[in-house]
């Protein structure tokens, strides 16, 4: 499974990359609002340049020609870009129009396997199931994730759209998508350094220094 960023913080994103653990970022406007950026081009086009894979953001048109239109001016940003298109009728209309034109396209804001499926007929290079909004309706967002892959794994021959497990909580999210298949979960900063985080990996750095240290001590004496 590949991880993704769910970020606009640039030293975030250089801090995942430089641990060699993150090939991709999903990003909006609403996350670069937050970081106090307002040049939205410049932003995703430096993002673009650090991360070496897919860099996924959004257009802002709920109609098909707005948001083909928004869609082929972001795709001209960058080679990596991706573009997310909402999960709406006019989102697959729009899908299938911009893959036509090799644009790729994330499928965002899903919810059902009929979304899913149909996001992979129009050819959406990636879906992205939000598995902590269902979670917070009392939904089971992983259940969607592992119904999703095993609809696409029904047909790999024709389904070639990647999920990308989005609207990460927790850790734990991370390893139920990497049982259930997911290609690629999207996680913010502070979940990617809580995944690495453990207490008895911590105590037990901290038993091995303190019986370093005696040894140490105690060579000194002699």
């Amino acid at each position: 499974m590949r991880l993704f960023l769910d970020t606009a913080n640039i030293e975030h994103i250089r801090h995942g990359v430089k641990l060699g653990v993150i090939s991709g970022v999903t990003t909006n406007p609403s996350l670069i609002s937050k970081e106090g950026k307002v040049d939205y081009k410049k932003i995703v086009q430096e993002i673009c340049a650090i991360v070496p894979g897919p860099v996924s953001t959004e257009v802002l048109s709920q109609d098909v020609a707005g948001m083909v239109s928004e869609a082929r001016e972001i795709a001209s940003w960058a080679k990596n870009v991706a573009v997310k298109i909402p999960a709406t009728i006019e989102g697959v209309e729009a899908t299938y129009q911009l893959s036509r034109e090799n644009i790729q396209v994330n499928c965002t804001l899903c919810f059902s396997v009929n979304q899913a499926l149909l996001a992979a007929l129009a050819g959406a290079a990636f879906i992205s199931p939000f598995v902590g909004r269902l979670d917070d309706i009392g939904e089971n967002g992983m259940e969607l994730v592992r119904d999703i892959m095993d609809v696409y794994n029904n047909y790999p021959d024709t389904i070639k759209t990647e999920l990308i497990a989005a609207s990460i909580r927790h850790p734990q999210h991370c390893v139920e998508a990497a049982l259930a298949g997911a290609p690629i979960a999207t996680v913010p900063y502070q979940i990617l350094l809580q995944m690495i985080k453990h207490p008895l990996t911590d105590i037990g750095c901290s038993r091995f220094l303190e019986d370093w240290q005696k040894v140490m001590g105690r060579g000194k004496k002699i």
